[in-house]
């Protein structure tokens, strides 16, 4: 499968002098589920930023496949949904269309078409101070997908919610990636969540952030919930955890 993102040897330093990256190197491939994993200040959301074009790094190359303008084909999801509060849902949604140029009526059908697809159809004309955590982070992502992006990058999207929610989400969200043929590069600090979701999980060292390894998910793609209850996805998740425990004991 060609990549759609290369990272190759970066470098991050801000301009406080932290060095917050150093020597990254990845290869995402089209269609991937890509989760980032790793202690608190690593670097994961650095590592999306900087893919998403909004921090450039100090040194080394990134490369995102796609003609014209590829950081177009993006969409970011953040760990708060940042919804506008004045504004109904459906408006919410409406957002990227509308700043790309797009009038309300023209984008109807599609809006319509999301909020079908990430079940919030019927409340179009609620407000973000009547939604729950759970409907909130819905209408975030809706707001994404409605830009039909190729590259979706989602920083702890699910870390504010309960369980439950969490859990429920993670399973649309892999029904979305799939049905919708997404790229998708994933931050979480939960193992467990890294397992389900992923393809693939890279674990990164304290900072300066880099690999020091990274885990194949073997597993049919994508998931349901019995997968949580198997040998296999303990196993895996143990294995996780000890990469983990092990890059924060070699810093």
């Amino acid at each position: 499968m060609p990549a759609i993102i290369e990272l190759d040897h970066l470098q991050k330093r801000f301009a406080t002098g932290t060095l917050a990256l150093d020597d990254f190197s990845l290869r995402i491939p089209s269609g991937e589920f890509l989760t980032l994993l790793g202690p608190s200040g690593c670097g994961k959301s650095t590592v999306l930023r900087l893919i998403a074009g909004l921090e450039r790094p100090s040194s080394g190359s990134l490369r995102v496949t796609g003609g014209g303008d590829a950081t177009r084909s993006m969409a970011f999801v953040f760990q708060e949904p940042t919804l506008l509060p004045w504004s109904s849902v459906f408006d919410n949604v409406w957002l990227p269309l509308r700043l790309a140029g797009q009038s309300r009526d023209a984008a109807r059908a599609r809006i319509d078409a999301t909020l079908e697809r990430v079940g919030l159809a019927p409340f179009a004309t609620a407000y973000p101070r009547e939604l729950s955590g759970g409907m909130r982070m819905r209408v975030s992502i809706a707001r994404a997908l409605v830009a039909e992006p190729r590259v979706l990058l989602m920083d702890e999207p699910f870390a504010a919610l309960d369980e439950i929610t969490r859990e429920r989400l993670n399973d649309d969200l892999l029904r979305w990636a799939a049905a919708l043929s997404l790229t998708t590069v994933f931050v979480t600090h939960s193992v467990f969540e890294a397992v389900y979701l992923s393809r693939r999980v890279v674990v990164m060292s304290p900072r300066p952030g880099r690999i020091v390894g990274e885990l194949q998910i073997d597993e049919p793609w994508p998931r349901d919930d019995a997968f949580r209850g198997t040998r296999r996805f303990a196993e895996m998740s143990a294995r996780l955890s000890r990469m983990l425990r092990g890059a924060e004991a070699a810093a």
